[in-house]
């Protein structure tokens, strides 16, 4: 998106500024939102970019006064834009510049007010705004299909984007603003009663992949939650073996995917079916999967943390709070392929993990996933599976 946004303001600031060449009123107003957009399309996908690197701050970063400091930043982009309209060469290229600044500090300081766990929403928004911006830049160039494109490419960001915010239970105002969600009622979170394999103090006391190994086993239905922790670890091959040898055994095996798991809007979906989950099992709409917790035996999350997090639902005040999240707890049995117990992109606690059905495989989630393979099937049984590198071989 930084890269379409960078594109298209500086297409436009060249066709704007060079000489010899009449633009109708329409192609110089276009040029001039196009710098705007884009300019503001790429700083704000910088600083998305560098969140998920965690080379920021994943918390919604607030300054004093903040609305306030885009309201004027604002005034002075449109005052700017005026002014850059009323004037013509030599003068306009300066003026132009000065915009390209005015609105690359807009889209910084609008987008650090979005924290970690809103990424989807900012990510499908700067999709829409990269559309609109070479739309825009397609009119100044007279190129029909860039704006075509362009266009197409906006309208399908601004869709996916309330999408998103639907998934969350959140407005996109709201979102934007920084501000949390209140949820509507206060549920208790407890496990439900655990079946026979988990209630032994004797059992406690093992191994947790001894333990996983035991509930894996007597599980007849298994739900597996897939979340960005898999994408790092590159597990969705191991994940998809594991759920194929599991269906050998006469299981039924599931996948629950929340809308907004992952870094991006279909993160998830796209990466199992990579590699080569079947489209049905992908399509599970949270009211329908969420009644089947309590009746499945074993929930296997790989790499999820803020989507099954019952402080959604029981605290208020968070950047989740009201947020539908997947209903993990409330399953027989859950055992947790995470790295390690620290908090989500959200930085809320999540006391799933300390809950008495719950097992804790903490570690990378590539490795962990490869032996419970190994400690299920055996070594004879466990064929290799393949990964990012084998792919691209």
């Amino acid at each position: 998106h930084g890269a379409g946004g960078i594109a298209a303001f500086l297409i436009s600031f060249v066709e704007l500024s060079r000489t010899g060449t009449e633009l109708t009123s329409v192609s110089t107003a276009s040029g001039i939102i196009g710098i705007i957009v884009g300019a503001a399309t790429f700083s704000g996908s910088m600083v998305a970019s560098g969140k998920l690197a965690n080379r920021f701050s994943q918390k919604p970063v607030v300054l004093r006064s903040h609305s306030m400091i885009l309201q004027i930043i604002a005034y002075f982009i449109i005052a700017t834009s005026i002014v850059a309209w009323e004037f013509d060469l030599p003068y306009r290229p300066y003026l132009l510049a000065i915009l390209i600044v005015l609105s690359a500090a807009a889209g910084i300081v609008f987008s650090i007010r979005i924290g970690g766990a809103d990424m989807p929403v900012l990510i499908s928004f700067l999709n829409a705004t990269a559309g609109f911006a070479a739309a825009f830049c397609g009119i100044v160039i007279q190129n029909r299909l860039l704006i075509a494109c362009g266009a197409t490419v906006a309208a399908s960001g601004s869709i996916l984007t309330l999408v998103m915010c639907r998934a969350m239970n959140r407005s996109l105002w709201s979102i934007f603003l920084g501000t949390a969600a209140t949820i509507t009622s206060r549920i208790s979170v407890s496990p439900s009663p655990l079946f026979e394999s988990s209630t032994s103090s004797v059992q406690d006391d093992r191994d947790p992949f001894t333990q996983a190994i035991d509930v894996l086993k007597r599980a007849k239905k298994i739900i597996v939650i897939p979340g960005y922790g898999m994408a790092l670890a590159q597990a969705q091959f191991d994940v998809v073996a594991l759920a194929g040898q599991l269906e050998t055994m006469e299981k039924t095996v599931r996948f629950a995917i929340h809308p907004v798991a992952g870094r991006m809007p279909g993160h998830m979906n796209v990466l199992l079916a990579e590699a080569d989950v079947d489209y049905e099992k992908l399509i599970v709409d949270l009211g329908v999967i969420n009644p089947e917790f309590p009746q499945t035996d074993a929930v296997l999350i790989v790499g999820a943390c803020d989507v099954i997090n019952p402080a959604a639902v029981t605290q208020q005040g968070t950047p989740i709070s009201g947020m539908p999240i997947l209903m993990a707890h409330d399953a027989k049995h859950i055992i947790v392929c995470n790295l390690d117990a620290t908090p989500g992109y959200s930085g809320v606690e999540n006391p799933l993990y300390t809950m008495s059905n719950a097992t804790l495989l903490f570690g990378d989630a590539k490795t962990s996933i490869e032996k419970l393979r190994e400690l299920l099937f055996g070594d004879e049984h466990v064929a290799p599976s393949f990964d990012a590198a084998d792919q691209s071989a």
